[in-house]
């Protein structure tokens, strides 16, 4: 083996033996993106309040029964939410009713706050060219934001459906769930449904993180991304409530959310769910090549 001679420069490292491989950037770049984003107070906040909403309606609707009649409402049955006639019979349904309490504002509200931020956040603060500098690429830094955001999506609905659970379990009794066809089935089947419902509901949320990214890669400030999202989110939904727009409504991305209490049927009406699933695929190839498109393109210079 040859010396190096005294004073003579070391032999150039080779530059894969310096720099991790692609898939560890690729892995690290998602990783970081998610523990960013859930060590956020504003995130612990947001799950906070989401878990919070069905201690609330629990809560209400042991205080309206306590009289002893069985019902909500003063035994008018039906008001409030979907379901909630139900969750004294059985605590389960907590869960149901607590998904169809959040599903029209909550849970989006959420949802666009945290993709409303993911890039204009980032520009806003002068991190975002920080980012760029990296060698990851624009289109995996986008991939990696909007991939966090639908993962806040089933966190976020897991939240609600864990927290509805353990109230409804403590509060009301457990057993056989009836279903709205009158089918009864055992709890073990009635909480697959739930787990089924609860995944439902995460994807039904993918159109809105996407059109949260595509507002995020259109302005340099994360407040007014933000706001942009959740006034259009309110503005679609109420949309979808007038009788003349009923045209365009089957394409508006909240039309089918509702869609989820077909699995409480049996059989399944499978029909409306897989339209909803399919509208919000349609929103997120749109938006997110939108996004793509504008943030490839985009001069960054904060």
């Amino acid at each position: 083996m040859s010396r190096a001679e005294p004073g003579a420069a070391p032999a150039p490292v080779p530059a894969s033996a310096v720099r991790p491989p692609r898939a560890v950037w690729r892995l690290s770049l998602f990783r970081n993106e998610i523990t960013t984003v859930f060590r956020r107070w504003r995130t612990l906040a947001l799950l906070g309040v989401l878990a919070a909403v069905p201690v609330l309606v629990g809560i209400a609707v042991k205080i309206e029964t306590s009289d002893g009649d069985g019902s909500f409402g003063g035994g008018s049955g039906g008001e409030g939410p979907a379901f909630i006639s139900q969750v004294t019979n059985n605590g389960l349904f907590l869960v149901f009713a607590s998904l169809a309490a959040t599903l029209p504002f909550f849970l989006p509200m959420a949802i666009g706050v945290i993709a409303g931020d993911s890039i204009a956040g980032e520009a806003g603060s002068g991190t975002l060219r920080y980012l760029l500098v990296a060698p990851a690429g624009r289109t995996r830094l986008l991939l990696a934001k909007f991939t966090t955001t639908v993962v806040f999506c089933l966190a976020a609905t897991l939240v609600v459906a864990c927290s509805a659970l353990l109230v409804g379990a403590l509060l009301f009794p457990l057993g056989d769930v009836t279903l709205i066809s009158g089918t009864t089935v055992s709890f073990g089947d009635g909480l697959l449904r739930g787990v089924a419902i609860a995944g439902v509901v995460a994807a039904s949320l993918i159109g809105v993180a996407a059109l949260g990214l595509f507002v995020s890669t259109l302005t340099g400030s994360g407040i007014a991304a933000m706001a942009t999202t959740v006034g259009l989110l309110i503005t679609v939904q109420i949309l979808d409530q007038f009788p003349q727009l009923h045209a365009v409504q089957p394409y508006l991305f909240p039309h089918y959310w509702l869609s989820f209490s077909d699995l409480l049927r049996d059989p399944v009406y499978w029909d409306q769910i897989g339209r909803n699933l399919g509208l919000q695929a349609l929103y997120a190839a749109v938006f997110g090549s939108a996004a793509w498109a504008r943030f490839t393109s985009k001069d960054v210079t904060a």
